[in-house]
């Protein structure tokens, strides 16, 4: 499998997390980049991990392309925008469960689809392509048909297309808009990684196994529906299984608990081709990150140092 690709698209921001006594503290973030982190930190090096944003041309741009080049997560494909500048959010937490502050609405990365050939060529170097609803949501609606159309093309040729719904109502226009770029985001790939909870409130889904059918009935072969503490149910291809989640003694911050479920899944999988199994070890990854502060949870913290 030498060097095969795996690419995660959309945006990563400013992150301000409390840092005691009314203090902050500064680190980088977001859904698909904390994806890619956790997927390069359980990945072999027979794989690369590439993230495709769009950036500015300012010193905190320049900060986050270190940061992410001293992770080991390419960054050749990231593109420079003049006068732009990356988004913000600021964490705040109460009993271990988060909420967000925002400022993104400039953000380089709304602009991340805007080069087509770029965005093509990133897509057909990729033998994974990793995508989310918040990916769409955050596009122009011209750019989230442009990246959906690459999408699809990577799927009719082959590659494992992942998408995780991950909805955030507040970053689209209207709700009708929602469900049909989100159906269409679903349409477009070959495993969707959906949280039930999301799923519930805003698709109306009465059961995982509701989300399940209507995800397949789209066209995607295989479901993983994250259901927090009650565990994973997985679709493979029609066969089902359970995979429970692991105890947690104390919950200190579930910002990045399924992203970090997902990273560390699709690395177990790419190499074993055992979704139980890949879902059982991100449970287990999963479990140490919410154990910690942080987005992103150092690998030595993961007990991955030998990867």
């Amino acid at each position: 499998m030498s060097g095969r690709r795996f690419l995660s698209i959309g945006e990563c921001m400013v992150e301000l997390s409390q840092a005691g006594d009314g203090l902050l503290r500064k680190g980088f973030a977001g859904d698909t980049f904390n994806t890619a982190w956790y997927a390069r930190a359980c990945l072999g090096p027979d794989w690369s991990v590439d993230y495709f944003t769009a950036l500015g041309d300012d010193a905190m741009s320049d900060e986050m392309v270190a940061f992410i080049d001293k992770a080991g997560i390419g960054t050749s494909l990231i593109r420079r925008i003049r006068g732009r500048t990356p988004g913000l959010y600021m964490i705040s937490l109460k009993n271990g469960e988060r909420s967000f502050s925002y400022w993104r609405d400039s953000s380089a990365a709304r602009s991340l689809a805007a080069d087509p050939d770029r965005l093509r060529e990133a897509v057909e170097s990729a033998d994974l392509v990793y995508f989310s609803g918040i990916t769409l949501a955050i596009l122009p609606q011209e750019d989230a048909t442009t990246l959906l159309a690459e999408i699809r093309r990577a799927k009719a040729a082959g590659k494992l297309v992942v998408f995780d719904p991950n909805i955030r109502p507040r970053l689209w226009s209207s709700y009708d808009v929602m469900h049909t770029t989100i159906s269409e985001g679903a349409r477009s790939s070959v495993l969707v990684m959906p949280s039930f909870d999301d799923e519930a409130a805003h698709f109306g889904d009465d059961s995982i196994e509701a989300t399940i059918q209507r995800y397949r009935a789209l066209g995607a072969a295989n479901v993983v529906v994250k259901n927090g503490a009650d565990g994973v149910r997985l679709n493979f291809a029609g066969d089902e299984t359970f995979v429970p989640a692991e105890t947690v003694e104390t919950v200190v911050d579930t910002t990045s608990a399924g992203d970090s479920f997902n990273g560390a899944f699709l690395a177990r999988y790419l190499e074993t081709q055992d979704a139980p199994a890949a879902a059982r070890f991100a449970a287990s990854v999963a479990a140490r990150v919410v154990s910690e502060h942080g987005a992103l949870v150092a690998k030595e913290k993961l007990g991955l140092s030998g990867r």
